[in-house]
């Protein structure tokens, strides 16, 4: 099994960490006194776009038949868009559950979208998952206009290409949409080893134990709370015993969480670092 070795965090890399856990990425700066604040410029379309992730469920040429080659890989790896960005941030499209992270401009006139200059990581995969990173990048600067309806009450986006063909997309909420709110960073050190719960429903089942983590306008970590049992679930982190991590996460608050329940969701954003313990 591969493993990742401690990583240290540089100075810049740790503020740039430490910003994004005292102010939501989504909730912009207050103006300076005199001055007026620029009207935020995002449509209905790309409050939408915005709004859910988008997975590719079908590819067709300008015929409607089917172009196997960018849903060869599914349902094992599926294209999968997300679109970000406002009047004070640059429009992006993230490109995922390809070999590389990839990412890439947008921008919408109306109907109409322009995608440009996808880059990414340069790491080397399976020849397949190569191939479809390559037809995807080939063609998504392609993309010309876009619709979006409702389908069962769910968003569907169509993406059509200046060569006739276009993209189904099914939308998947995104956490902010599906908790409600743009959620906070935390960051938690998880310690090498689990004990039991010690009470609730969990009492008796094995417990993370956790101690949260601050980074100040310098880069430097310190700890911010003592270690203690962490009760629920963190989405999309999984705890191997005998390894110690810094996580960055999300957290959003429930409405109406059920008894005994934590009133929180916990989304794994980011492992910071990893060491196995002495």
């Amino acid at each position: 099994m591969q493993r990742w070795k401690l990583m240290s965090l540089s100075a810049a890399a740790a503020m740039a960490l430490a910003a994004c856990s005292s102010t939501p990425s989504s909730t912009p700066a207050a103006p300076a006194a005199g001055s007026t604040a620029p009207a935020m410029n995002v449509s209905a379309t790309d409050k939408t776009l915005q709004s859910y992730h988008w997975d590719l469920e079908r590819a067709e040429d300008q015929s409607g038949r089917p172009l196997p080659a960018f849903t060869a890989l599914a349902p094992k790896k599926v294209l999968r868009l997300g679109f970000s960005g406002d009047a004070k941030t640059a429009h992006r499209v993230s490109i995922g559950n390809l070999c590389n992270v990839m990412g890439a401009g947008y921008q919408l006139d109306g109907d109409k979208i322009s995608i440009t200059n996808p880059i990414g990581t340069m790491m080397a995969c399976e020849p397949p998952l190569m191939q479809l990173e390559q037809a995807v990048s080939a063609q998504i600067t392609r993309a010309e206009s876009l619709r979006i309806t409702q389908d069962s009450n769910a968003p569907r986006l169509t993406l059509q290409f200046n060569d006739g063909s276009r993209w189904l997309l099914k939308s998947v909420p995104t956490n902010a949409t599906k908790y409600g709110s743009a959620g906070e960073t935390m960051f938690y050190e998880v310690a090498p080893q689990t004990k039991p719960c010690s009470h609730g429903v969990a009492k008796g089942v094995q417990c993370l134990q956790v101690r949260e983590l601050r980074y100040d306008s310098n880069g430097r970590k310190t700890v911010a709370g003592d270690w203690q049992h962490f009760y629920g679930n963190i989405e999309g982190y999984q705890h191997e015993p005998g390894y110690s991590n810094v996580l960055r996460v999300k957290r959003y608050t429930i409405a109406n969480p059920p008894a005994d329940a934590s009133r929180y969701a916990y989304v794994l954003d980011l492992t910071v670092e990893t060491a196995k313990a002495p």
